[in-house]
Parts: structure tokens; C-alpha cells; sequence
């Protein structure tokens, strides 16, 4: 049985209370000069400091009872033994089983999660090593120099995100393109750069999709097989050229992939959670089957982190917390991911579907309206990049916007001092929005006689923000900092009462899309009347358009 609103919870209410009366952050450092040894916590390679939250000792006892109200502990325990934690698809939500090391064993009915896993994960691992020795070969015996990935969403964010984070693992001779958008032009000009590097005769083809009737892919598919045949491939040696990562054997047999390169995932994996899986074949292509192993290995040991560690010490859990502090409480409605290492660029459109896709909900998990906030809206860029484009708003703006700072010690760029700048920049950043600039202080740095522009350059401060620090970003590391948002995830997902792996959001503009693609056919009847007027006439507006230029 669920439990009552969470609105109900004492701890809920005390926090509401609190919230009224919080302490400054001058105030919170003035009153502990030791606050960053007792708010940071570390697990797996990933420290992580709390100390620039607006959480003091009574917050925290108050979040974490609150945490234990709404039985995180219990639920967290429930998710990782392979209970039917997805209700409204009765489905376990396995894709913590992904990543259990040789030997191990989760039961989810009849199925062995953990054996099944890892006997896709040696074909993936075979078939990856092929490729990046020179072993597999086009229909003509050339080895392979492109890989075209073509998936959407978690097919395509997760293992773009992760190539693109571990590229000095990375084969030298292989190069890596993520077509995802089935706006033409994204996998027409990927194939303009392949055409003019080696064309089709070296390219290999992965389609990504579970069903093998995703929209998007499956048109990409289509286009990018027939490119293929264009140029040279014969149809009986298309299986050399395209594999695939599906459930739907039959249907990527008949698309011309042979059987034996059909590597399937699950209905206990959800798309934002695959990249553990066979979704993740064009990583283990480009680092290799060893550092993908470390990637997984980093994953399971924050696994183990969450399952053991007390709330207090846990690191997805106080992460959460702090989240729902700012959302609910501290009234903010957005969360910036600012991650200052260049490989982690697109870390922030990863996070935006794992999070807003996960928690982006409105009803509880047996169906009521909510009373209370969500998810926040996240976006975010590189650093340095972000301070010259948003940052004056997280600094003046009228809205308080949290930030996660994400940064690695280590520096492999070969360029001296450049990291360094790199990690003053980070620092200074959380330190600004922490504690900002006092009109007096902004005056008494001011010249009289400019003594007018001491308010534009006076910050508020008192804006929080954690940070992320990695001694390297590694395979291991990366791994871990992933587990961690996903099981941060979660546990948000238990104190709001939502259900964090369906997304029935994404299904009603897919439909509608189905009814209005044939009115946009050039023998197109005209569009039905039940179409709203706004519909209509941009339909309308396209046809007369194309008909003109006929």
C-alpha cells in the first residue's frame, strides 16, 4: 500500500518550517570553519561537497527523517533484489544487474538478470573485438573505419555521452557518429563525411532499438540501408555492414541483419538506464572490452555504496536530499549541471532525460494529482563555456538556480596550466554564487564618483550548489558518477511518490505524429476537420508550400 501524501509527513512539515528561518551560507561557514570535512562524503572515486547547500544541522536531521518516512532504505532494497518496482508496466527495474561482476546471481521470476547479462555482455565484447582489431570485415574485405550509431534517447545520449567522455580509450582507427534525430540532414551529412572517407565499403551500421519499430531509428535505418546498397553493397552481404541491439530477432533478420548479430536487452532495462547493455555495443567498440568492464565496475561499486551505507553517509542519498531541499522547500524550479571537463560536454543532455524523464511527473504512483513539486528543469554546458553564456542569471538573476559542479583533478591534455585555470574557474564559481558580494562591499570597492554602479556589481549570494570532484575521469569514474545521478534518481523518485521508469509523457505526440504524417503526402486528402485550427493550417501552410515549388 503506498503511503500517505508526503505533504502528511511531520518531517515535511518541520522542513516547511525551517525553510522559513534558513541560515545564510556566510552564516553557516562563519559558524563552522570545519563545514567542508563534515558535509563531504565520498564513495567510489566520486567526493562530493555539501557544504555550499543551505543545510544545517537541523535540516539534515530533518531530511533524513524524512527519508526514512517514506522508506527509502526499504524501497532501495526492493529495487535492487529485482522487485516489481515499475507498477504501472509491472516490471523490475534491473539495470543495476547490468553491471554485477561474474558469478553473481538476481533472480527476477525464472530469469537469472545477473547470468543472462553477462552472456550478452561476452557476445558484445567478442563481436566489439573483431571490429576493433581489423577481424571484422566489409563485403569486400576492408576493415571497418566508421561505426554509425543510430538509435534515440537512452539509445543514443547514453553511448554518445560515454564515447565521447572515455575517447582516449578510444580505437585510433575507428571513428564514432550518433545519428539520433530523424531529421534527415543529421544522417545526411554523417554520410557526406563517410562518402568522402572510405564510404560504405568500411562502415558498419548498429541500429539501437528494442522493438526495431522505433519511429526515428527505423527511418534512419531504411535511408542508411539503402545508402548502403547505393554504393556497392550487395543485399545478401548487408549483415557485414548493419547489426543490431533489439528484442525483435525476426524483424532485424528480415531488415538484413544475420541472427547472430542481433544483441538483445530487456524489458527490465528502460532506455534512459541501457548503456550498461548491449546498448552500449558502440562503446565497447571504441574503449575495448577491458575498460568497459571498469566502466561497469565503477557503476557496482556505488551500487554497493547505496545498498550499504547509512543515510547519513550515503552519497545518492544526501545528494537527493539536498535536491529535495531546493525543490520543495528552498522554492527552486531548476538545476544546472556545469560539468568543467570538455569530455563530459554532453553529460548534460544525458542527465536531462535520465532525470526529466525519470521524475518529470504529475500524478502519484497509484494516480493522484501531486501536491507538490517535482522534478526541476535541468540544462546546462561545459565550463568554462557556461560562465560566458548563463551564468550571469545563476549570479543576478531574479530566479535561484542550484548547480552541480563536476570537475577532475588529474589532467591528461598534454597543455600545461590549462587545468589549473580550469578548476580555479569551478571553484570560484561555487564560491561566488555561495557567498556573492554585498552592496557595501560592491561600494566600498566602487569609485565615488561611479558610486551608482556599486548595485549592478553586488551579488545576492546564498545560492547553493555541490560539487563533484574525481582525482581522473576514468572509465571507473565515469561509471561511478553515473550510478550515483541514477540512484540520486530514485530515491527523489520514492520521497515524491513517482513512479522514475515509465514516461508515458513521450507517447502522446508520437501518436499524433502517426495521424498527421500522411496529410503531409503530396496526394494528401484534404486534413480531416477534427484537426484544431492551429494544426491545420500549419499542415495547410506546408502543402501549399511544396505545391508552389512542384
Amino acid at each position: 500500500m503506498n503511503p500517505p501524501p508526503v505533504s502528511h509527513a511531520p518531517s515535511w512539515q518541520r522542513l516547511q518550517v525551517l525553510a522559513r528561518q534558513a541560515p545564510s551560507l556566510r552564516a553557516l561557514f562563519a559558524a563552522d570553519p570545519h563545514r567542508f570535512d563534515a558535509c563531504t562524503v565520498e564513495a567510489a572515486g566520486v567526493l562530493l561537497d555539501g557544504s555550499k547547500q543551505r543545510i544545517d544541522a537541523h535540516i539534515r536531521d530533518a531530511l533524513i527523517e524524512l527519508a526514512r518516512a517514506r522508506d527509502v532504505e526499504a524501497r532501495r532494497d526492493a529495487l535492487l533484489a529485482g522487485a516489481i518496482v515499475n507498477n504501472t508496466e509491472q516490471r523490475a527495474a534491473l539495470h543495476t544487474a547490468l553491471r554485477l561482476p561474474a558469478g553473481s546471481r538476481l533472480m527476477t521470476g525464472t530469469q537469472d538478470a545477473a547470468a543472462d547479462a553477462l552472456t550478452v555482455r561476452h557476445r558484445v565484447a567478442a563481436f566489439a573485438e573483431q571490429v576493433r582489431e581489423g577481424r571484422w570485415r566489409g563485403h569486400n574485405g576492408q576493415p571497418i573505419r566508421h561505426v554509425i550509431n543510430l538509435g534515440i534517447g537512452g539509445s543514443d545520449l547514453g553511448p554518445a555521452m560515454v564515447q565521447q567522455a572515455l575517447s582516449p580509450w578510444s580505437a585510433p582507427q575507428v571513428r564514432f557518429h550518433f545519428v539520433s534525430n530523424v531529421d534527415g540532414r543529421h544522417l545526411a551529412d554523417t554520410l557526406r563525411t563517410i562518402d568522402a572517407d572510405g564510404g560504405a565499403a568500411c562502415t558498419l551500421v548498429i541500429v539501437a532499438s528494442k522493438t526495431f519499430t522505433t519511429q526515428e531509428t527505423m527511418a534512419n535505418a531504411r535511408s542508411a540501408r539503402d545508402w548502403l546498397l547505393r554504393s556497392g553493397v550487395p543485399r545478401d552481404q548487408l549483415g557485414r555492414h548493419v547489426v543490431a541491439v533489439s528484442t525483435n530477432v525476426s524483424a532485424a533478420r528480415a531488415f538484413g541483419v544475420d541472427e547472430a548479430n542481433v544483441f538483445p536487452f530487456w524489458d527490465w532495462v528502460g532506455g534512459r538506464y541501457s548503456v550498461w547493455s548491449a546498448i552500449g555495443l558502440p562503446v565497447v567498440i571504441a574503449i575495448g572490452a577491458q575498460a568497459f568492464e571498469a566502466f561497469l565496475g565503477g557503476a557496482h561499486a556505488m551500487d554497493r555504496h547505496f545498498a550499504d551505507a547509512p543515510i547519513e553517509r550515503n552519497l545518492p542519498i544526501m545528494m537527493a536530499l539536498s535536491g529535495i531541499w531546493n525543490t520543495n522547500f528552498l522554492g527552486c524550479g531548476a538545476l544546472s549541471i556545469a560539468p568543467y571537463h570538455q569530455r563530459l560536454a554532453r553529460l548534460p543532455a544525458y542527465l536531462q532525460q535520465l532525470e526529466m524523464e525519470s521524475t518529470g511527473k504529475r500524478v502519484s504512483r497509484d494516480g493522484q494529482l501531486l501536491d507538490h513539486d517535482t522534478c526541476p528543469v535541468l540544462f546546462g554546458e561545459p565550463g568554462t563555456n557556461g560562465q560566458h553564456a548563463y551564468f550571469q542569471l545563476l549570479h543576478q538573476g531574479t530566479r535561484v538556480v542550484p548547480v552541480d559542479f563536476i570537475a577532475a583533478i588529474d589532467d591528461d591534455s598534454g597543455l600545461p596550466g590549462h587545468n589549473d585555470a580550469l578548476l580555479a574557474n569551478c571553484f570560484a564559481q561555487s564560491q561566488a554564487l555561495a557567498f556573492g558580494k554585498t552592496l557595501d562591499e560592491a561600494q566600498a570597492e566602487t569609485d565615488a564618483s561611479r558610486a551608482w554602479l556599486a548595485p549592478h556589481r553586488s551579488f545576492p549570494g546564498d545560492r547553493p550548489s555541490s560539487t563533484l570532484l574525481l582525482d581522473a575521469l576514468t572509465p571507473a569514474t565515469l561509471g561511478a558518477l553515473l550510478a550515483l545521478y541514477e540512484h540520486k534518481v530514485f530515491v527523489q523518485s520514492v520521497i515524491w511518490d513517482v513512479n522514475a521508469f515509465d514516461q508515458w509523457g513521450v507517447e502522446l505526440g508520437k501518436v499524433l505524429a502517426g495521424g498527421i504524417l500522411p496529410l503531409l503526402a503530396p496526394d494528401a486528402p484534404p486534413a480531416p476537420s477534427m484537426l484544431d485550427a492551429s494544426t491545420a493550417g500549419l499542415v495547410a501552410r506546408v502543402r501549399a508550400r511544396r505545391s508552389r515549388c512542384r
